[in-house]
C-alpha cells in the first residue's frame, strides 16, 4: 500500500449515522478487529481496558434511552462495543502486579526502580492524584484502542462510529444491574459501532494543514516574537 492509498482510505473512513441492518460483519473479520484492539498500545503498557460486545437485543433496546448518540447504531449496526476503562491503576495496585507477573512475565516490586518511575510519572509528571484523574488517564488509552480498531475496520471495508453521546451514570448503573460491570474496577469510557453504512459518504471538511500543524526548527526569543508581532 502506497501513501496515496493510505490517504484515500482516510477519506473512506466515515462516521456512519445510518447502517444497513441486513449486512453483518463476518466472525473472521470481527475476530481480527478484536485482535487489533488487544494489540493496541497503551501508556506504560498497562492495558487498562476491557471491551463489552453488546449482542443482546433487549439490552440494545434498553440502552437507547440513555445513549442518544447511538440510537441508530443500536438499532442497525452489526456490532456495538462499550469500552471500559480500569479504575485505580497505580504503581502499587494489585492489577499492575498481576499484569506484570501473568502477562509481562516479570516479577514486580512496588519499591523497584521501575515502580518508582511509574509513581513519579503518575503523581508528578501527569498529576494523576485522585480517582477522577486516574480514570481519565485510563480512558485516554481506550480511545487509542478504539481508534486502532476503527482504522483497521476501514482497511477491511467495514464502517464505524465513535460514540460519546450517552449518560455515563445511567449506563454504568444499568450494566451493573445486569451483572456486566463491577464499578469498583471499571467505568464506561466510550462506545463505538461497526457495520456497513446505508448512506453515501460526504466529502470531509477539515481545517487546512497550516492551521493545525507547525514545525519547530529553532527557538525564537520572547523579545523577537514581540517585535515580530509589532511589525505585523
Amino acid at each position: 500500500m502506497n501513501r496515496n492509498e493510505v490517504i484515500q482510505l482516510q477519506h473512506k473512513r466515515f462516521a456512519v449515522k445510518k447502517y444497513d441492518s441486513n449486512r453483518r460483519i463476518s466472525d473472521e473479520d470481527w475476530d481480527a478487529l478484536v485482535e487489533v484492539g488487544r494489540l493496541a498500545p497503551s501508556s506504560l503498557g498497562f492495558e487498562p481496558w476491557k471491551m463489552l460486545l453488546l449482542k443482546n437485543e433487549q439490552m440494545r433496546e434498553d440502552l437507547k434511552e440513555m445513549t442518544w448518540g447511538g440510537i441508530n447504531s443500536l438499532e442497525a449496526a452489526s456490532h456495538f462495543v462499550i469500552y471500559l476503562a480500569r479504575k485505580g491503576v497505580t504503581y502499587d495496585s494489585p492489577y499492575v502486579a498481576k499484569l506484570m507477573k501473568e502477562v509481562k512475565n516479570r516479577e514486580y516490586d512496588s519499591t523497584s526502580r521501575f515502580a518508582s518511575r511509574v509513581k513519579s510519572f503518575h503523581e508528578i509528571d501527569a498529576n494523576l492524584n485522585d480517582e477522577r484523574t486516574l480514570f481519565d488517564w485510563a480512558s485516554k488509552q481506550t480511545y487509542i484502542q478504539m481508534a486502532n480498531m476503527m482504522s483497521a475496520a476501514t482497511l477491511l471495508g467495514i464502517d464505524s462510529l465513535p460514540i460519546e453521546g450517552f449518560n455515563r451514570e445511567k449506563v454504568e448503573s444499568y450494566l451493573k444491574e445486569k451483572g456486566f460491570l463491577n464499578t469498583d474496577e471499571f467505568g464506561v469510557s466510550v462506545m463505538a459501532s461497526f457495520g456497513y453504512r446505508d448512506q453515501e459518504i460526504t466529502p470531509k471538511v477539515r481545517w487546512n494543514k497550516e492551521a493545525i500543524y507547525e514545525v519547530i526548527e529553532r527557538i525564537r526569543s520572547i523579545k523577537l516574537q514581540k517585535l515580530f508581532r509589532e511589525i505585523l
